[in-house]
């Protein structure tokens, strides 16, 4: 009646064995390092830079624990926050011999101590949020009026190719703020280009002013598109934060929209208020435009002459000058997509680009008048630009083209990867930034364990005493379903935050509750003179229904909470939801397991430890005997 099949054991002892593998990396804590990324997109953080940083840090006599390359960054853990600053403060003058032109970024993070054979098995501590692991918060603010001028700046362009194209002759195209104005001398040209904007320019709405030659068309974004423009930059920008964020490795960061025209960036274990601010200044702008092949400008790149007027100098990745038109050709708006790949002909690394209608006309146009000459893509970083490459024009261009050349698979990889990343729609603010400290994530740390420690150590105290044997047994349980809970946590690579901290002490009692139900069903059976063993039965299967009705609408909420939540909400959802399935789980199944290996076998069973019984006999006795005194 009450015994499990050993494959419902040999379960029970999988599950726990999972739950001690992924939960105890928790137990083994971060260390403070260094991190190292690239400032540049043509610097590369590779296997000569880490020779090279273990060699630096021995020759000022630090001993690292380890040296490891974790994507695009490279990291030096120590053992103590003293030797992490000695060590940011050799590197930084070591990589960057000008500081106001560094070539890497050397920031303080920290990394986990999780043992080799545990990162082997892919078991990782869970990330901590920022209430817990310090870190910077910024909040800035996307300056829309730019986006907009911006927008309309290329609307201006567009209206004065279309004009052109169609032999409308006009007295001159300005942009004034965000609106265009069109001044026209005749009725009827007034009428054509009042016909051009509303059958190709639908997000222009038009309206004339004055009369006779003083006759001016001003154009204007109608309200709804300039929402759109907005909205959009807005999405341009978080998704630019995103790709440069995660190009320099900081775990978990948090980038989301607030209100209309805000964004709050969170980085967790990044203290270097400073060196924040630098990532999010790592917001690049590229630009298409054609090289100046003139004698003249041939003469400046080799140093012999002045730049050309109409004309700049670059450097080139390997740090060559090369001399550029100042006429951009193209922006890194126009551009949908590029992807690394390997040309049919020649088996070379090659990017196919893919650009919009508008990109697609302009180089149709240029390409079909400067054939054979080379145009060059530049990146531009914190106003300084760099020539990523300088291909030659092969033939006619469209929306979709390729970039060849003498280039290398990884250096392939790179420019695709660069040339996805975009540029800021619209410039940015920061108007708040807050730093948390470790030692005060490190204080909230301590405040949330020592809860979920006392708790539950209180929980199983009055257990033990109300329940007897089955009291330790609902320890037990709770013991695993946190055990589960935290292992969970770390197995999705979930964020714990102050508040999932109090979702795990509050899982606690609602776990513990479940219990309570079975064996106050157990109790009952045995005052209606249940046999012991037959009151273990019916007591977990009746009280079984009552628990998943419980459960079933508190997870409902906890899934809306989860849905609709966000921030510190979503949380504290997030550990709700899995608590209330991991307790379902130790309080059924793995309780009744222990019950069964414990009473289970035994054929002639008297009586169970679960606490005092009250049966109504005993009551009657101790009632008659009060009378007869």
């Amino acid at each position: 009646m009450n015994r499990y099949p050993v494959w419902k054991y040999v379960l029970i002892a999988l599950a726990l064995l999972a739950g001690i593998i992924y939960a105890l990396p928790n137990l083994y804590g971060e260390a403070p390092a260094v991190q190292v990324s690239g400032a540049k997109a043509s610097v590369h953080v590779d296997e000569p830079l880490r020779a090279r940083v273990e060699q630096l840090l021995a020759e000022a006599g630090l001993k690292p624990e380890a040296v490891t390359l974790d994507g695009p960054s490279l990291r030096a853990r120590f053992a103590t926050p003293d030797e992490q600053i000695k060590a940011k403060d050799v590197l930084q003058r070591a990589l960057n011999p000008d500081p106001a032109d560094p070539a890497y970024i050397v920031a303080l993070n920290l990394v986990s101590r999780t043992p080799g054979w545990l990162t082997a098995l892919h078991a990782r501590p869970m990330y901590l949020g920022l209430d817990l692991r310090g870190g910077v918060h910024f909040m800035l603010e996307v300056d829309m009026k730019a986006a907009l001028a911006k927008k309309v700046e290329s609307l201006a362009g567009d209206l004065r190719s279309v004009l052109r194209e169609k032999s409308i002759r006009h007295g001159g195209i300005s942009r004034n703020g965000e609106s265009i104005e069109i001044r026209v001398r005749e009725a009827a040209v007034a009428e054509a280009i009042e016909r051009v904007v509303k059958d190709q320019f639908p997000e222009l709405q038009l309206a004339r002013q004055g009369e006779g030659e003083e006759t001016r068309l001003v154009a204007t974004l109608k309200p709804a598109a300039a929402r759109k423009i907005e909205e959009q930059a807005l999405k341009q920008n978080i998704t630019t934060l995103h790709n440069r964020i995660n190009e320099l490795g900081v775990s978990e960061p948090v980038i989301q929209q607030q209100g209309g025209n805000r964004v709050v960036v969170q980085l967790p274990g990044v203290q270097d208020t400073a060196k924040a601010k630098d990532i999010l200044g790592r917001t690049a702008t590229l630009e298409l435009r054609l090289v100046d092949d003139s004698p003249e400008a041939r003469e400046a790149q080799a140093g012999r002459g002045p730049v050309p007027l109409g004309s700049e100098r670059f450097p080139q990745r390997d740090g060559r000058p090369i001399i550029v038109k100042k006429q951009v050709i193209l922006t890194g708006d126009s551009l949908t997509d590029a992807q690394p790949g390997f040309d049919a002909q020649t088996q070379s690394p090659k990017v196919d680009l893919t650009v919009d209608a508008k990109g697609g006309r302009i180089m149709r146009d240029v390409s079909r008048e400067n054939l054979k000459k080379r145009m060059a893509i530049v990146l531009f970083e914190k106003g300084k630009g760099e020539v990523l490459t300088a291909p030659v024009i092969q033939g006619e261009l469209g929306n979709r083209f390729q970039i060849s050349g003498a280039m290398t698979v990884t250096e392939a990889n790179d420019l695709a990867l660069l040339l996805r990343a975009g540029s800021l729609a619209a410039p940015m603010e920061i108007i708040e930034e807050r730093t948390i400290g470790p030692s005060l994530g490190a204080e909230n740390i301590a405040k949330g364990f020592h809860s979920v420690l006392w708790g539950f150590l209180v929980i199983v105290a009055f257990m033990a005493l109300y329940y007897g044997l089955f009291g330790v047994f609902s320890g037990l349980a709770l013991a695993v379903n946190l055990l589960l809970l935290v292992a969970i946590l770390s197995m999705l690579q979930a964020t714990l935050t102050l508040p999932g901290m109090a979702a795990m002490a509050l899982a606690l009692g609602m776990a513990i509750d479940s219990n309570v139900l079975i064996n106050e069903r157990i109790r009952e059976e045995l005052r209606n003179g249940v046999a012991p063993q037959a009151a273990i039965a019916a007591g977990y299967e009746r009280a079984w229904a009552t628990i998943f009705d419980s459960n079933i609408t508190t997870l409902i909420a906890g899934l809306a909470l989860l849905a609709f939540g966000s921030g510190p909400v979503r949380g504290f959802a997030v550990v709700h939801v899995i608590g209330i399935l991991t307790s379902m789980f130790s309080a059924v199944f793995f309780s009744r397991g222990l019950v069964n290996l414990w009473y289970g076998r035994q054929k002639k069973l008297k009586s169970v430890s679960i606490g005092t019984v009250w049966r109504p006999e005993t009551a009657a006795a101790v009632a008659t005997s009060a009378k007869e005194k």
